[in-house]
């Protein structure tokens, strides 16, 4: 086996950008699994990066994101050895129509070692939903199937059909009649109202499960160790179709196999699915 440096980050004090709350769920799962001192810096903006209410766009992808906030905490904690964010995205689900998808990531950089690990959740179960209306009553009707007030809502202006945060936008909205006014005050402005579920940490406790789980992927990747150089992050990059027919023996669409790769070193592994044979039903050759 290749001789590696240490990557551990036992006992290392790690920034966490975030200024919605998500400490709540990173914290406690990284100093236990990992060991670290996590640390939030005070007065940090992370909305400078993007927010999702469309004032400010994000340049670039959702780790590009992640890293540039990052970068951002290293400069605001000098001390830090460890940085760690978190980037959500949501839209249409690219295969299934109408239905709503969340990734969410939550990475981790050691600027002593270079170490990155990034991990992931991608679910069908994120309250993502949104509905421009042109009166306070449909926009309580949808606030009561969202899980108003538990989960939070913005209001947005509309214009020509489209929501225009730049004419109105109200994020703060705790209580029933905040709704109400937040919605009559973009009426009166726009014509209409886009209402929609607040997608921020701290007010969406549905996105906050989903960052949980990205938090408990990254610590699963940093415990699996490369074979070769036992550098953190072995993890799976891709994954193979061809399992062999159950019938005629050709290859088929279903998998055969996961490859997990060493960013490192660049090792590569292909783990083979428990399955040795597809369903018919999978095979092009027995089911065209």
């Amino acid at each position: 086996m290749i001789q590696s440096p240490s990557f551990s980050v036992s006992s290392k004090r790690a920034v966490l950008a975030t200024m919605h709350r998500k400490e709540q769920v990173i914290k406690p799962l990284l100093e236990a699994a990992l060991g670290l001192n996590v640390c939030v810096p005070g007065n940090f903006d992370t909305d400078r990066f993007g927010t999702f209410s469309r004032e400010i766009k994000r340049s670039g992808s959702q780790l590009d994101a992640a890293r540039a906030k990052i970068a951002a905490a290293f400069e605001h904690d000098h001390e830090a050895a460890v940085g760690i964010a978190s980037e959500g995205s949501f839209g249409p689900h690219p295969y299934l129509p109408f239905a709503p998808l969340g990734r969410e990531i939550v990475a981790l950089i050691d600027r002593e070692t270079g170490l990155e690990i990034v991990g992931h959740h991608a679910d069908l179960a994120t309250n993502f939903y949104h509905k421009t209306v042109q009166g306070t009553e449909t926009a309580v009707e949808f606030a009561n199937r969202i899980g108003f007030p538990e989960h939070g809502l913005i209001v947005v202006g509309c214009a020509n059909g489209a929501p225009a945060p730049d004419r109105f936008l109200e994020k703060n909205i705790e209580t029933p009649a905040d709704l109400s006014a937040a919605v009559a005050a973009a009426i009166a402005v726009c014509g209409a109202a886009h209402i929609e579920t607040d997608m921020r940490a701290h007010r969406n406790p549905t996105r906050m499960r989903a960052i949980k789980r990205a938090t408990i992927d990254l610590a699963r990747r940093y415990r699996s160790h490369c074979p070769e150089c036992a550098r953190p992050g072995f993890a799976m990059t891709e994954r193979l179709a061809g399992l062999p027919c159950s019938w005629c023996g050709e290859p088929t669409i279903a998998l055969r196999a996961e490859v997990l790769t060493c960013d490192g070193c660049g090792h590569r592994l292909e783990k083979p699915m428990r399955e040795i044979a597809a369903d018919p039903a999978y095979c092009t050759n027995c089911n065209p």
